[in-house]
């Protein structure tokens, strides 16, 4: 009788980890060119974008497919925009587009090339509010202010407009907190006030 003995158990921990062996080349391969595979589609995937943002031009590669919303919370660091719904119907995403109050959530960035977009933080003009941020604080127009930053760019497009159904043309941004009747009164104060 042999003095070496392998037992079964033997067996299998080395036949288990000599195929382990074997197969790390091959899923290191496979795995190297998954990652060369994504960079080589994200050289060809994105897409120039050249937009201003508050006053500050930026030319940027992107994804064809991300939203203005998107663009400007994770590429930019611009997160006073919400994200709500996601979907068009809560109105906490609405910036300005040339002017023009847009729901940036549906709206995909490489459509606003060469456009002006201004966020809730291209309102203010240094430490000094415009007048619809300081009219929501002293009409107390928001309570956990999530919306607040799509309210006043919605009330600062309706002043814009001259419109004068103020229910009507904010009805596009919901307050989950319900301070639509402060809401109102606020922008009511900037619309009287206005030269």
């Amino acid at each position: 009788m042999s003095e070496h003995t392998e037992t079964r158990r033997d067996f299998l921990k080395q036949s288990s980890l000599l195929s382990a062996m074997a197969l790390t080349p091959g899923a290191l391969l496979k795995a190297a060119e998954q990652k060369w595979d994504e960079k080589f589609a994200d050289a060809f995937e994105k897409v120039p974008l050249h937009l201003e943002v508050n006053g500050v031009a930026h030319s940027l590669m992107i994804e064809p497919r991300i939203t203005l919303l998107d663009l400007l919370r994770e590429h930019l660091d611009l997160t006073g925009t919400k994200k709500g719904c996601d979907r068009g119907q809560c109105g906490a995403c609405t910036v300005h587009a040339d002017g023009v109050r847009i729901n940036s959530c549906l709206s995909l960035a490489v459509t606003n090339e060469g456009k002006k977009i201004a966020t809730i933080e291209g309102l203010a003009r240094g430490e000094e509010l415009h007048p619809m941020q300081e009219a929501f604080i002293k009409h107390d127009g928001f309570q956990c202010g999530y919306c607040t930053s799509g309210q006043i760019m919605s009330a600062v497009a309706l002043l814009r407009e001259g419109r004068q159904d103020v229910r009507e043309f904010m009805s596009g941004n919901i307050c989950r907190c319900g301070a639509y009747s402060n809401i109102v009164k606020a922008i009511e104060d900037v619309k009287n006030n206005q030269v």
